[in-house]
Formats: C-alpha cells, structure tokens, sequence
C-alpha cells in the first residue's frame, strides 16, 4: 500500500509539473519558440557534426570486431582495476574522447550483446560518461573562459575524478557475477597450450566479425539509421531542455533557486555569484559553462565550478543517457549517484591542484 501510495505521488507530480509547462508555454509562447530555436541550432551546429561521426564509427568497430579486439587485449588491465572486462575499455577510450553520451550508447549495445551484464554496465556508464576533450578545450577553456592555459586544471579534475568514480565504482553490486572471459582458445589452455594475447585478440575480432555476418553495405545502413534515431532524441532533449530552462527563467523559478544557493555559497565561504552558474549547470552543461566563465569572482573559484559542471553534465545529459539505458536493465540511479560525487571530487581537485596546474 505505502509503495502504492508512493507511485501515486509520484506520478501526480509529474503531471502537475507537465500542465505548470503547458501554462508557461501559453504565457510565453514567443520566448518559448526562440528558445526552442537556439537549441535546434546548438544540436544542428554543434552536436550533430561532433556527435554523428562517432555513433556511426562506434557501430561499425562493433561489426568488424574491433571493440572484441581491444577488449581482449585490456582484459588483464580493466578487471582488477575495475571489475569490468576488457571489453570495457574500449567504452572508456571512446566516452572519454567522444563525450556525453557515447559511453552510453556503447555500454547500453555491450549489454544487447551480452557482452556486459547489468552491474558492469552500471560501473561503466557511471565513469564514462564525460565531457570530450574539444569541448572542454574549446567551448570552454578559450570559448568561455578566454584562457586555453586553464584546460590542463579543468581537464585534471574531470577526467582524473571519472578514474576516481571507476574505482569506487568496482565496489557497486560486489555480489553480482563478472562476465566470463570469452576466449576462444579455451580448448588450446585446457591441453596445456596459452596463445599470445595478440593472437587471441585477432581470433576474437574474426569471430565476432563472422557471428555479425553483415556485409558492409548493410552495415553502413545499419550504422546510419541507427545514429539518425539517437541523434533524434538527442535534438529533442536539447530542445526540451532550451525551452524549459527559458520558461523556469521567466516564472522567476531560477531566480528564487539561485538566491537559495547563493546565501549557502557565502555561508561556506564561496562567492555568491557563483550560484547562477550552479543552478544552470544543473540543468544543461553548455548554459552552466558559460556562468561559470562569466562569474567574474576569480578565476580559481570559476574553474571549480566548471568542473562541477562538466562534470555533474546537466539533467539534459542524464536524460539522453537515461533514454539510451532504457532498453536494458541497466538502473539510472547509480548514475546519479556517481554524477554528484564526480561533480564535488572534480571541483575538490580543482582546488587540490590548483598550485601545480593553474594558468
């Protein structure tokens, strides 16, 4: 009953949350098309060409083996470190130079492919799931903040606190078994006979290029509806989002929300100021970038919150992920989890490297 009870609340929040919208929408409804707008043409001009390429090549290397090349070589590194087999790396290597939300993406095709089960999936979405390098780079460090000698500190914290959240992680669902490992040579060990690594990373390549069996016209249509359909949804939650956040602007929500936060900000010692960038970058990652560039309150103190930012990566990133999880059994809430504690480790090793790494 009380489980019930609780679904029940659940649900009417949801709704009244979604008819408050419908009724900000009819109040504002030019502010809504134009922030409709520039979301369409951040997915259009940014997303789009960043993230396209990336969808179809990762559905390619799974139909030629390669993610089952790598993942036979990383095998001895990815399972001590973080209970995950090889195959996880390959994840890593992409989300890490792809970005929010490739990791995703691969993670959620491992676990169609039986390849991962549902606890090494949650440990690999919860530390892959990361800004890319050009945007940290470019949109950020010299499109936001004017200064390319504040990437080294920014991209330290982030991709250092993923490798931190990852090692946490591999103590997630400690009673959940691993995946075994695969080989194909298990026959040649059980006579006393070990092939190189190499040699069974090849062997594993050309095997799961055989199982696949699409030849590569089929392969490249395959590749490409299937990145059109996520690029789709991936539009449609950047639009969503755009609008929301311009509605929640103009109802005086975001205001009252940064007035909380920012009262808690001088009361631990942070500037003020700071809060808007906090409560934007709640929400979406580029908005709270760009506050975080534009605080004005110093520059250390900025470069802690981008990194909260990128890191935490916005409600708008978590719903794309989320939608990619959703035809497995992969939870979203150690994901969220691990955000919020990738968030405060990134903005902690802000400060902690600050005197190596700062600009």
């Amino acid at each position: 009953m009380i489980k019930k009870n609780a679904s029940f609340q659940a649900y009417a929040a949801i709704a009244a949350a979604g008819m408050f919208i419908v009724v900000l929408m009819f109040l504002f409804p030019n502010d809504t098309l134009e922030s409709a707008l520039r979301g369409l043409d951040i997915w259009w001009k940014v997303l789009f060409p960043a993230l396209f390429p990336f969808f179809v090549i990762s559905e390619f290397m799974l139909g030629f083996g390669v993610v089952h090349f790598f993942g036979k070589l990383l095998d001895p590194l990815m399972r001590p470190l973080f209970r995950l087999p090889g195959i996880g790396g390959f994840v890593v290597a992409m989300g890490y130079v792809s970005g929010y939300p490739v990791g995703a993406k691969l993670t959620a095709q491992l676990w169609e492919q039986k390849l991962v089960n549902r606890a090494e999936g949650e440990r690999l979405v919860a530390f892959t799931t990361t800004s890319d390098p050009i945007f940290l780079i470019g949109a950020v460090s010299v499109g936001f903040f004017h200064n390319a000698a504040l990437a080294p500190v920014l991209a330290a914290a982030h991709y250092g606190g993923a490798l931190i959240i990852g090692l946490f992680m591999r103590f997630h669902d400690r009673k959940a078994p691993l995946t075994p490992d695969s080989s194909l040579d298990a026959r040649h060990r059980s006579r006393g006979y070990r092939p190189s690594r190499l040699r069974e990373a090849f062997r594993a390549m050309h095997a799961a290029r055989l199982a696949d069996g699409r030849f590569f016209g089929k392969l490249l249509q395959d590749a490409i509806q299937s990145a059109l359909r996520l690029m789709i949804v991936v539009g449609g939650l950047v639009v969503f989002f755009s609008a929301l956040m311009e509605l929640l602007t103009h109802a005086g929500i975001i205001a009252a929300l940064a007035d909380g936060l920012r009262n808690l900000f001088r009361a631990i010692g942070l500037p003020g100021a700071l809060s808007d960038a906090m409560i934007y970058g709640g929400f979406e990652v580029t908005l709270g970038a760009r506050a975080a560039g534009t605080a004005g309150t110093g520059l250390m103190h900025q470069a802690a919150i981008a990194a909260w930012v990128l890191s935490w990566a916005g409600l708008s990133v978590h719903a794309q992920v989320a939608s990619l999880l959703s035809r497995t059994d992969i939870r979203y809430k150690p994901l969220f989890i691990a955000r919020l504690l990738h968030s405060f480790i990134a903005m902690a090793l802000v400060y902690a490297l600050w005197g190596w790494l700062a600009p």
